[in-house]
């Protein structure tokens, strides 16, 4: 079985080939056909020229180098369409995905041909508390959006058949989220546990900003905030006809009852900012609409390095 391994570069000069090397052992170990894509997701430094002489040294490593960082997951998806193997790995490259816990994906979609995605799951997380947090709202809203499987945990480090890259790499739109189209090609997944380590070096390129962001995506594989928007406006609508109703009969039993200007501002101002928070929903969906329209792209490859026979 011959096994693409993606991984995404960010700042990862000093990283990134003590990464190839201890997979490639272990892919070796397990028996393995394998070929790399490396992907410099617009780094400045020198890791794209780190990347090339990895090329340069073993023919089964391919560089890719974006011209601009578009995310992660654009990265990711640069790097899918180069991939040539049976299955296909997604690992990170600073180490916290580990090489030594690979041949336990590999091993369990050998053992279950059923499967098409495996899934490694972490008991303990070698992240801040807040990232842990950020993570669980994360996980749980997206399987509520996308109607995940709730025994299934998703990661950013799994194996995939190649089947289901095939479906992966179809979407052309310009805010691809790769655990959307995971769910969106299969539901035939499962987890596998394995240890989670720390960051070697340096610090993850996600602040508050991108998580949201990333987090945003998902209204691309979901109608459901759309719909929780409409129920949201029925039910606020409802409660505004009967409370008015109520009003209406208490004046009628006490003519001298003042009306509060307080409560009025209240509830002019809950139902303007739900008015507000809706519109940027839907906002979002529209602007979404219009980069595809416009033919945003995924990712702009800058060159790429094959020396694949």
């Amino acid at each position: 079985m011959k096994v693409s391994v993606v991984i995404p570069c960010y700042y990862s000069e000093k990283m990134i080939a003590k990464v190839v090397g201890l997979t490639k052992e272990e892919l070796i170990k397990g028996g393995y056909e394998y070929e790399f894509i490396l992907v410099n997701d617009g780094s400045t430094d020198g890791t794209f020229k780190e990347i090339k002489a990895l090329s340069s040294n073993d023919g089964a490593v391919v560089g890719v180098d974006c011209a601009k960082n578009l995310g992660q997951h654009a990265a990711i998806m640069a790097g899918l369409q180069y991939t040539t193997g049976d299955v296909v790995m997604l690992m990170d490259d600073d180490m916290q995905t580990h090489p030594s816990q690979c041949l336990k994906l590999l091993t369990a979609i050998e053992e279950h041909p059923e499967c098409d995605v495996v899934f490694a799951e972490w008991d303990e997380h070698k992240e801040a508390w807040w990232r842990r947090a950020g993570s669980n709202f994360t996980v749980w809203s997206i399987r509520v959006m996308t109607k995940r499987p709730k025994d299934i945990y998703p990661s950013n480090f799994f194996v995939m058949r190649d089947y289901v890259r095939d479906e992966m790499v179809r979407y052309k739109g310009p805010y691809p989220y790769i655990q959307g189209l995971l769910f969106r090609a299969t539901n035939r997944m499962m987890n596998v546990p394995v240890e989670h380590f720390e960051r070697e070096q340096g610090k993850s390129g996600y602040t508050l900003k991108s998580l949201m962001r990333l987090w945003a995506t998902v209204f691309g594989f979901s109608m459901l905030p759309l719909r929780l928007c409409c129920l949201i406006g029925v039910i606020v609508g409802a409660i505004g006809i009967v409370a008015a109703i109520v009003l209406f009969i208490m004046r009628l039993f006490d003519p001298s009852m003042q009306m509060g200007w307080p409560s009025l501002m209240v509830v002019m101002l809950i139902c303007s900012g739900l008015i507000l928070a809706f519109l940027g929903i839907i906002g979002e969906y529209v602007g979404r609409l219009l980069m595809t329209a416009n033919n945003a792209p995924q990712y702009i490859v800058k060159c790429v390095e094959d020396h694949r026979s």
